[in-house]
């Protein structure tokens, strides 16, 4: 529709999810510092991928790592990753799976307090959320008689 011939979107699409796939592995643990410095690596994916709180919501390279280190989003792998996703779903079922966090940011902005926190529930990384109920958690904590 742009004027690129669909056989060459299709083979680029292909050549992103093949070099995707080949990030997932735990068998290749650092490769050499210059490709480490710009291409998105196995180590670099793996942090993408773990609910280490040092780790959320870093690594969203899909080739390139450079967007990361230039957006502030980037992180070094340095110590061991616990796979997951945060918070954890006690679930294998899929379709449970890939819709929980559509779910749960609905269900978010259904009962937020005001618009303007509406807005920041679709603007703002994840953990920001996290964060709000975390510090107005620790202000009822506060205000509670001893």
């Amino acid at each position: 529709m742009l004027g690129f011939h669909p056989f060459m979107v299709f083979l680029a699409e292909a050549l992103v999810q093949f070099y995707q796939t080949a990030l997932h592995t735990e068998l290749v643990k650092k490769l050499p510092r210059p490709v480490e410095a710009v291409m998105n690596t196995p180590s670099h994916h793996r942090v993408h991928h773990t609910t280490n709180s040092k780790y959320i919501d870093k690594n969203y390279a899909g080739i390139f790592i450079i967007w990361d280190k230039m957006f502030g989003t980037f992180a070094e792998e340095d110590e061991k990753v616990r796979f997951g996703v945060y918070p954890r779903i006690n679930s294998v079922n899929p379709v449970k799976v890939f819709f929980h966090g559509f779910v749960k940011l609905g269900s978010q902005i259904w009962n937020a307090p005001s618009w303007s926190y509406r807005f920041k529930l679709l603007v703002k990384p994840p953990i920001w959320a996290l964060e709000q109920e975390q510090k107005a958690k620790a202000e009822m904590a506060s205000k509670q008689p001893a």
